[in-house]
């Protein structure tokens, strides 16, 4: 009774806007209001949004604001992914044509709670303010937490059957108090600076039980076994994923957004007619389903070579369409998941192995223009590579992110030291370049500013400089401000072959030409960083985007011959690219439905896999020169 009159003697109050000392200033006084420990009230927040308002736009799950609160009419779903050929490529042909989802459905996920009307109905303010004032969300969402709580109190350990219910789960709330345990400190959208203490006497999370069909996760994470069809679909044909009876090599976690909301995962995994993927990661809480077993091939790179090497994660959420976050609850749920599954599979954690959907390279000139632009520039892939426990490294110390002494041209040190390279790391929170394309009826639009990962590059060292060309995402026509256009982008985390220093300029080798972005010394966008390279060694050498085996490998085997189809870029000496890796060409041919009558070919021809562009590719080995 208590903590009712308190509820209601706060909703009575007039709601102020922002306070002037910023946001913590608005979480200190929600706390206040309702009686929520300020921790438990942050930790909430910071898990459901970063402490960021995002402009009053919803999120995948519908959520507004900086306490998600929720509005199941705002999630609507979206067309999901389609693929002109759901196997990748013509290494692994369709038979039939390809089912193209229009709308989701709603599947049979457990829906969100309306927590807007909610909050709204406890506050007494209105759901449009609480979807636009910061503020009002704030108490709302502080309103929400001292009504799910039994017991009022100042112990923030007391308040976790309050944070379950509050996102629907104990893995959330688990999360939460990691969050309050470790302490964070985060400049938000407004400019805001706001921090929540560390308290390391809270106590640590309990093993969650695992789920049923035992899913292959951490102990630390709420999973289950959703698994995907596979049945035959026609003669010949079947959907839709490949399923192995021998071991894999797995080089690469592909990380995807789903362009439509939770919801509608079950009805398209459990149809064989479409894709598959190997794990959907939803937004409000980081629950976690697994849909096809490790060992086997999911549908989902649209690289038959990189779908036969790799595991792909969907995340719920939008490149762009419908708002521009992804939630905290996500991305500590999936970096949970990718420490666990390179562990497992020896995938190293750099951004040569952990790969966006944008990363994959196309596997022809053809096919190029139609590969997927996900999880895009908004992704923070700085924050994400902290989460894996792999930083990013950034220098120790203020001033330039690298010097060159002498002279500089072709990628080499004018003084002898050799070439050098640059790992690109713009601040995520503070970087906000331009965008278009964000709203469906205005492509030409500017997106909100928001901060993002990538760097525009150009072609010369000034701001009114063309962006470069890419002759293989749009042939003949010149790159664009989209955010779904990656066709002059370089993202966080990715290393490549220094081409020169210009004043506040840094050029590096990209799709086969000089490209530079704004780097000053002041406010950097790079770091050096060390790491093997390639150079050319002869002019006019072809990059690939699949490393297929040589011609002779396939003889005495019943696997088709696969041809080698370069991409339309050429690189020559004195050019310098990022090596990721070394590989021997193989092939796995899975034109059965029966396991056991798949074959897997492997040659002798050794492929390097580079930073190219945005994109990995592959060059051969006897093309280029190793540089330690």
């Amino acid at each position: 009774m208590l903590l009712w009159a308190a509820v209601a003697a706060a909703a009575t109050a007039l709601v102020a806007p922002g306070h002037p000392d910023g946001r913590q200033a608005d979480f200190a006084a929600a706390a206040r209001a309702y009686g929520v420990p300020e921790s438990v009230l942050l930790g909430v927040s910071y898990l459901q949004s970063r402490w960021d308002a995002h402009g009053g736009a919803p999120s995948t799950a519908g959520g507004y604001g900086p306490m998600h609160l929720l509005d199941p009419a705002a999630a609507r779903p979206g067309p999901g992914h389609t693929h002109a050929d759901r196997r990748g490529d013509p290494a692994r042909p369709l038979s039939q044509a390809p089912v193209h989802h229009e709308d989701a459905g709603e599947g049979n996920a457990p829906a969100a709670g309306a927590t807007l009307a909610e909050a709204g109905r406890l506050t007494g303010v209105s759901t449009e303010r609480l979807r636009s004032d910061p503020a009002a969300n704030i108490r709302g969402g502080a309103a929400l937490l001292a009504s799910y709580q039994q017991r009022p109190g100042a112990d923030p350990a007391a308040w976790y059957e309050a944070i379950a219910r509050y996102a629907g789960s104990r893995a959330f709330a688990d999360e939460v108090v990691s969050v309050m345990r470790s302490g964070v400190e985060r400049v938000t959208d407004d400019g805001s600076v706001v921090r929540l203490p560390a308290n390391p006497r809270l106590p640590g999370p309990a093993p969650l039980r695992r789920a049923k069909g035992h899913a292959e996760c951490p102990h630390t994470l709420a999973c289950e076994w959703m698994p995907a069809a596979y049945a035959r679909t026609g003669k010949g044909d079947h959907g839709n994923h490949d399923r192995l009876d021998r071991a894999r090599r797995i080089d690469y976690v592909v990380i995807h957004d789903t362009e439509g909301t939770y919801a509608g995962i079950p009805s398209l995994v459990r149809n064989p007619k479409y894709v598959s993927w190997h794990y959907t990661i939803r937004s409000r809480d980081g629950h976690v389903a697994q849909h096809v077993r490790n060992k086997d091939i999911a549908w989902h790179a649209g690289n038959w070579d990189v779908n036969t090497r790799s595991i792909g994660i969907e995340h719920e959420g939008y490149l762009a369409q419908g708002g521009t976050w992804y939630t905290e609850a996500m991305y500590r749920a999936s970096a949970k998941l990718v420490r666990y599954l390179a562990d497992r599979h020896g995938i190293p954690l750099d951004r040569q192995h952990v790969l966006g959907h944008d990363n994959v390279p196309g596997t022809s000139a053809k096919t190029l223009p139609q590969m997927h632009d996900d999880p895009g520039p908004y992704w923070d892939w700085a924050h994400y590579f902290d989460l894996l426990g792999k930083p990013f490294e950034r220098p120790g110390h203020d001033g330039p992110a690298y010097e060159l002494t002498g002279g500089f041209a072709g990628g080499f040190a004018g003084d002898g030291s050799g070439p050098g390279s640059v790992l690109v790391l713009p601040s995520y929170d503070e970087h906000r370049p331009r965008f278009t394309g964000c709203v469906k009826a205005r492509p030409a639009g500017r997106c909100p500013r928001h901060g993002a990962s990538a760097v525009w590059l150009r072609t010369e060292p000034r701001e009114d400089a063309p962006l470069v060309d890419d002759a293989g995402k749009r042939p003949g026509a010149p790159s664009t401000y989209s955010v779904y256009d990656h066709s002059a982008r370089a993202s966080a985390g990715q290393r490549f072959g220094l081409a020169e220093r210009r004043g506040d300029w840094t050029a590096i080798w990209y799709l086969g030409q000089k490209a530079w972005f704004h780097d000053p010394s002041a406010r950097p966008t790079s770091v050096a960083a060390r790491g093997p390279l390639v150079t050319p060694v002869r002019p006019g050498v072809k990059v690939y985007g699949r490393a297929f085996p040589e011609r002779s490998a396939y003889a005495g085997t019943r696997a088709p011959v696969q041809q080698h189809a370069p991409l339309p870029y050429t690189l020559a000496p004195g050019q310098t690219y990022a090596l990721g890796q070394s590989l021997t060409g193989g092939y796995h041919s899975a034109r059965s439905f029966d396991p056991a009558r798949h074959v897997t070919v492997k040659g002798r021809l050794r492929y390097h896999q580079i930073q190219l562009g945005h994109r990995v590719a592959f060059v051969r080995a006897d093309d280029v020169r190793v540089i330690r």
